[in-house]
């Protein structure tokens, strides 16, 4: 997807539109020229290369900005809130000699080892003497006496994937906009999400290869073997060997490279006030922004105005209550999980979703001995019936991948808790599991005692509503589900608040779907339309090997928002079968269409594949403009490819109708 975006993005950024204003004329005289790109889990629409396009000409398109599961932790709101305080280090950028910064990267921003990586990649994203005086975009209030308060057309709370793209593509339609950043900008997806756990994968993807074709040719060496097309005469001589520092300073290298994009002064380029805090409400209008280290003081903290305002405060790893000695262990979440240089030995993952499945594959390549705790019989209950089983045992192949069915933690008890950071805890947590080892099958009861030097918890997300004063705006939230939202992204007690990505209640919680929520939000909120976001078709991905890929509807009878179930045929193209897939000798998968029954409307997909996540685009497209499936069965697809078994779905409906 990248190399395509980048192309997009630099096309319409050089299609400039000037505006000889000498003074912004209101909202409404602006044309709309409205560019809505599709998204995907990967960092969307950036290059670095136009870090410097489009500065301060006004620009009536949509945004080039959108990422992943973007978000500022609002829970960490008291100790990660830094702005323009200053330093107790005397540079004014971070620095890999400054004694100070390192502890400060580790206990506030939870950044480390603070090398010359990540040395860059904060001064990008939370530069130390980031000042919040002298912002010019906001017009001055004429209500507030002698304050000197700043009025934006749209102000949005988060740096993070909806923050990003609301701020910026507000400030390139013409509004007066302005971005508070709590944390580190780009959210999750830039610093503990999309960015650092691709790198990982592809570097794991990368040791699969070369195992792969050194066991094939070892297959192929016992003549009782019949294995010639397994063997892509690769002679790899010697072990492979795996430099774990090094797979993390190169990822490290590769977030630091992408994060200008997501960083401070690209943000004011393009036209945004960007303010370092942390934003809660004083009113329903009015936004204060606290500074790390001037809580106490007499100074009065920097006061905003909004016409409409975006709470885009993303979301955090969900710690499991009433588990003894958790919330004092030394475990890990996506936060933590990509300081590690030290390889752990043994791995335990307490969750089995995207997250879990990814960074178990992930690990168990690089070679520690995970053990996923899955708390019902199979993955994804609520998901294609056969997606599940199929992934557990794909996964399961690999020897250092061991699942627990029926799991629930009962006890972790800390047997070693390093001081130093960098060095790999020793915890022992007591399991409650499923056992299978009966004659008959039967699932009964067990109980283990597991060591490990990294506790991984992901078992859901939580939205970050905490500190934000909702009550001040009048905005109404739930504390586990997030604000509450009508269908077009407005607060349900606040007309000019509107809501973004993980912190939003009832929305899927992923990146693409994030940035999408931000154009619908400022299409709403400044222009006065009425986009909606039922009308958005949204797929998602977890990028194991294989891909598992699905939207919409994934079951043959799912239930509909009324509690309706609704009837589908099911159509079915195996891999095994598909000419590429035997080419590449990966034929593992499939791909299914759910239609409504006895039509070629489709309703929801399912793949599994080594490249499900492209693949899935062209029904969440077919979807959206309402291309039945007998449109996609008659499309012309590339020989060889893996996309022709999507149009072999179609193709089974079409000759489903023929007759003599």
């Amino acid at each position: 997807y990248k190399y395509y975006y980048h192309f997009v993005l630099f096309f319409f950024q050089n299609l400039v539109i000037i505006s000889s204003f000498s003074v912004s004329p209101p909202l409404s005289s602006f044309p709309l020229l409205s560019l809505s790109l599709p998204n995907s889990n990967h960092r969307h629409y950036r290059s670095h290369q136009h870090r410097n396009t489009c500065s301060r000409t006004t620009i009536s398109m949509g945004s080039s900005e959108s990422k992943d599961n973007g978000s500022d932790t609002a829970a960490a709101a008291a100790t990660a809130a830094t702005a323009s305080s200053p330093s107790t280090s005397s540079s004014s950028s971070w620095s890999v000699a400054n004694p100070n910064d390192g502890k400060t990267a580790q206990q506030t921003f939870k950044v480390w080892p603070l090398d010359e990586y990540n040395t860059k990649l904060l001064n990008e994203v939370h530069p130390k003497t980031w000042s919040n005086s002298k912002k010019g975009k906001g017009k001055a209030s004429d209500s507030d006496g002698d304050k000197d308060v700043l009025v934006y057309d749209l102000v949005a709370i988060g740096a993070g994937a909806g923050g990003l793209v609301s701020s910026r593509q507000a400030a390139r339609r013409g509004a007066k906009s302005a971005m508070i950043s709590s944390n580190l900008a780009g959210g999750d997806c830039l610093n503990v999400g999309c960015v650092p756990s691709k790198a990982l994968i592809r570097s794991a993807k990368l040791i699969r290869e070369v195992r792969k074709a050194q066991q094939q040719k070892s297959n192929t060496n016992d003549h009782d073997n019949n294995n010639d097309d397994e063997d892509f005469g690769v002679n790899i001589v010697g072990s492979v060997e795996i430099d774990f520092p090094q797979i993390m300073k190169r990822m490290r290298k590769l977030r630091a490279d992408i994060a200008p994009i997501d960083g401070h002064e690209r943000g004011e380029d393009i036209g945004v006030d960007v303010y370092q805090g942390f934003g809660r409400f004083v009113s329903e209008d009015t936004i204060e922004i606290v500074q790390k280290g001037k809580e106490n003081e007499e100074e009065e903290p920097t006061q905003i105005k909004f016409k409409k305002a975006a709470i885009c405060t993303g979301g955090r790893a969900t710690l499991p209550p009433n588990i003894p000695g958790l919330d004092k262990a030394p475990y890990t979440t996506n936060e933590t999980l990509f300081n590690l240089t030290k390889l752990p030995p043994r791995m335990l993952i307490l969750g089995s979703g995207v997250v879990a499945l990814e960074m178990a594959q992930t690990f168990a390549t690089f070679g520690s001995k995970v053990t996923v705790l899955v708390r019902g019989n199979t993955l994804f209950p609520r998901s294609d019936p056969d997606a599940g089983p199929l992934i557990m045992k794909l996964l399961d192949k690999d020897p250092n991948v061991t699942f627990l069915t029926g799991a629930s933690i009962t006890n972790v008890e800390t047997l070693e808790n390093p001081v130093d950071y960098e060095e790999l805890p020793l915890m022992k947590v007591s399991i409650d599991h499923h056992s299978t080892t009966s004659a008959d099958g039967e699932k009964n009861a067990e109980k283990t005692n597991i060591e490990c030097e990294c506790l991984l918890v992901a078992a859901g997300r939580s939205p970050n509503v905490e500190n934000l004063n909702l009550e001040n705006a009048n905005v109404a939230y739930n504390a586990k589900k997030g604000i509450l939202v009508d269908d077009n992204a407005r607060s349900t007690t606040n007309p000019n608040v509107y809501s973004v990505g993980d912190c939003t209640a009832d929305v899927p919680r992923l990146t693409h779907m994030s940035g999408e929520m931000a154009k619908v939000v400022v299409q709403n909120s400044l222009f006065d339309d009425d986009w909606r976001l039922s009308s958005l078709v949204v797929p998602s991905c977890m990028y194991t090997e294989p891909e598992f890929a699905s939207v919409g509807r994934v079951s043959a009878s799912a239930s509909t928002t009324d509690d309706n179930e609704v009837e589908m045929d099911v159509y079915m193209a195996s891999f095994e079968h598909n000419d590429r897939s035997i080419l590449d000798s990966d034929r593992e998968g499939y791909v299914k269409v759910f239609c409504q029954k006895g039509t070629g409307t489709i309703v929801g997909c399912s793949i599994i594949g080594s490249r499900a996540g492209e693949l899935i685009n062209e029904v969440t497209l077919a979807m959206k403009h309402g291309i039945p499936l007998e449109g996609i069965g008659r499309n012309i697809h590339c020989y060889p490819t893996t996309g022709e078994s999507l149009m072999g779905c179609g193709l089974q409906l079409i000759n489903s109708k023929w007759k003599l």
